[in-house]
């Protein structure tokens, strides 16, 4: 007998190479279907059920591919336990586990049946694979890894063996039928050996004898789920009226608006940015306070803070300048009261820079068994005591954590926590990143972690950069922040200056995947990785209030973080050992005034000249 069967999941594992009693790492099945065949291809049953959710939500992410919803799922979905009765006795009654990448989904209800403590013997029984590397000589698609052929896709097999694609349906009865076809003609046509099937010669004859012609599709009738779902999609608020917003807008004339979450060009080949031009930009646009979050490295801190400082000091001298015309004598006084204009238009340009690094943040920096990037989490500094520790947590990630990207981890963020205030992030940061991939409630684990460690510290960061899933993440965020009394910034996560810089940008993403700008931007073979639109740049204070007019709350708490910030410069004197030279260079002037070292320098002077003649 042949067990084919396929399922749809909450999501993909961290580590596909985690053992199944790893119940956090592997995603939760929420449809399940499988036909049974005996050994000359005949269906003895087929089934297909819906799970229903227990104590987990379906991610975003995974609704969108395969269009299950959490509602539809709890509606028309059968208990897990009762599924599994049912999946253990087809399981009984077969000697191999056939599918398209079988692996995944072996591991998958092999984790079901462990959280159930039911035993199986699943994980024992032979497996007989679609997607392997015969299949893959056999298609001969390019794009393998090693110059070798790309393992093929269902619709890539489909189409191979009966000359038509297979749309991937992303409903598991769907592919189930696509895969038995598949498997049950690569037997017809010998690809699977009597080795394989672990059957005598004289199978293949008898095989042939059922299914003299190209085997047919069965003819199952396939649920739309994505169509099923929307009978229980509720209605979201479309937001506020006109005539709120106009009043938001009015309120926030005279309130200030900062960007924390910046990327200069020290994010490397990830932003165009320049640090002196984020500090110019903030000045322009009247901004108090701007900060830098540079890609898991402080490489620009110094130049960036010291960028902002000589600014401010610049300002400052035309102010002073302008007070010292109007405290002269026989000052006419239209120019005074034009000075006095110009002095309060300088006060607004001074800027104060904010230190930050977006630290990736991974379950075990130390682990390097498996590729584990973790999620982008914005730390800002405080003062130069929380600089510190963000230079402490740099150096650990480049030093211990460095694996593709420098990491930290939740431990080291415990140790060097002090004087910081954490943000949620954008999409890429753990929080949003797990309402999208893993569901609400480890989201909302994530949030309490975060809340309970950073307490007034910890700040919900909304971004409004057109994209649909920030929708749900923000929604999400906002229910989050609410329960838990957390306050919300507005932010947009930028990575170039003006709009019009978008296309180097994207240039430069290019050039960091070696991709060509024709390449279209996706995932998957054929597709290169790139921004989805053009609204990563330098927003105006207009333009976030116009983007946050029903949060109007969201602008104004940029500033409470602004005034929790201190400012401090990061240059000092270059600090040098005293060394012991010879009398004769010895020169008074330096008991006076260490700092001259006339006396080292003339030594210094000597011996490199008397090094230079022995060469």
């Amino acid at each position: 007998m042949y067990l084919i069967f396929d399922t749809e999941t909450t999501g993909l594992p961290k580590n596909f190479k985690a053992p199944i009693t790893d119940t956090d790492n592997w995603p939760r099945c929420i449809q399940i279907a499988w036909q049974l065949h005996d050994e000359l291809g005949n269906l003895i049953e087929h089934q297909d059920y819906l799970v229903k959710p227990d104590g987990f939500s379906i991610p975003y992410q995974s609704e969108k591919i395969h269009g299950i919803s959490t509602e539809l799922a709890t509606e028309e979905g059968f208990e897990l336990a009762d599924i599994l009765v049912k999946f253990k006795d087809a399981l009984e009654k077969s000697k191999f586990v056939v599918g398209q990448n079988v692996k995944f989904d072996n591991n998958v209800m092999g984790c079901e049946f462990h959280r159930l403590g039911v035993e199986t013997n699943l994980m024992e029984m032979p497996v007989l694979d679609t997607c392997t590397e015969i299949t893959a000589k056999l298609c001969q698609l390019p794009g393998g890894r090693g110059g070798k052929f790309k393992l093929p896709t269902l619709t890539e097999l489909h189409q191979h063996l009966f000359g038509k694609p297979f749309s991937e349906a992303h409903n598991a009865t769907a592919d189930v039928e696509a895969t038995t076809r598949c498997f049950l003609e690569l037997i017809r046509t010998r690809i699977f050996t009597t080795e394989q099937l672990q059957v005598e010669e004289d199978y293949f004859t008898a095989f042939d004898g059922a299914n003299p012609d190209v085997i047919d599709i069965i003819g199952l009738k396939h649920i739309n789920l994505k169509k099923a779902s929307k009978k229980y999609a509720t209605e979201v608020d479309s937001g506020i009226s006109d005539e709120e917003s106009s009043k938001n807008l009015e309120a926030l004339e005279n309130v200030s608006f900062s960007h924390f979450h910046n990327h200069s060009q020290f994010s490397i080949l990830q932003a165009t940015s320049e640090v002196k031009g984020l500090i110019a930009k903030a000045a322009e646009m009247e901004m108090p306070v701007v900060g830098l979050t540079d890609n898991g490295n402080m490489m620009a801190a110094f130049h960036f803070v010291e960028a902002g400082i000589k600014h401010n000091k610049e300002v400052k001298g035309q102010i002073e300048d302008l007070k010292t015309k109007m405290s002269a004598q026989g000052a006419d006084l239209t120019e005074v009261a034009n000075w006095e204009e110009d002095i309060k238009g300088l006060e607004k340009k001074t800027v104060k820079p904010v230190l930050g690094v977006d630290f990736y943040v991974c379950k075990d920096h130390l682990d390097k068994s498996f590729k584990d990037n973790g999620f982008s989490v914005p730390l800002l500094a405080k003062n130069k005591a929380g600089y510190h520790n963000l230079a402490k947590m740099s150096s650990e990630a480049h030093v211990n954590g460095f694996y593709y990207v420098p990491r930290i981890d939740r431990e080291v963020v415990l140790e060097y926590k002090d004087n910081l205030i954490a943000l949620t992030g954008g999409l890429l940061g753990e929080i949003p990143a797990k309402i999208l991939n893993e569901g609400e409630e480890k989201a909302e684990e994530a949030f309490k972690w975060w809340h309970n460690e950073f307490g007034e510290d910890f700040y919900v960061e909304l971004c409004r950069h057109g994209l649909e899933e920030e929708n749900l993440v923000n929604e999400t965020l906002l229910r989050f922040a609410k329960k838990y009394g957390v306050k919300y910034i507005a932010a947009n996560n930028t990575f170039y200056l003006d709009q019009a810089d978008s296309e180097a940008h994207d240039i430069l993403l290019c050039v960091k995947e070696g991709e060509k700008k024709s390449t279209p931007i996706g995932r998957g073979r054929g597709f290169r990785f790139g921004f989805p639109n053009n609204e990563f740049y330098f927003k105006s204070q207009q333009a976030m209030k116009e983007l946050f007019k029903d949060l109007p709350e969201a602008i104004a708490t940029t500033n409470e973080i602004a005034d929790k910030i201190e400012v401090y410069s990061l240059a000092r004197e270059v600090l040098l050992p005293e060394f012991d030279i010879p009398k004769a260079f010895v020169d008074p002037k330096d008991k006076e005034n260490p700092k001259l070292k006339n006396g080292e320098n003339a030594y210094l002077r000597h011996i490199t000249y008397k090094g230079a003649r022995k060469r």
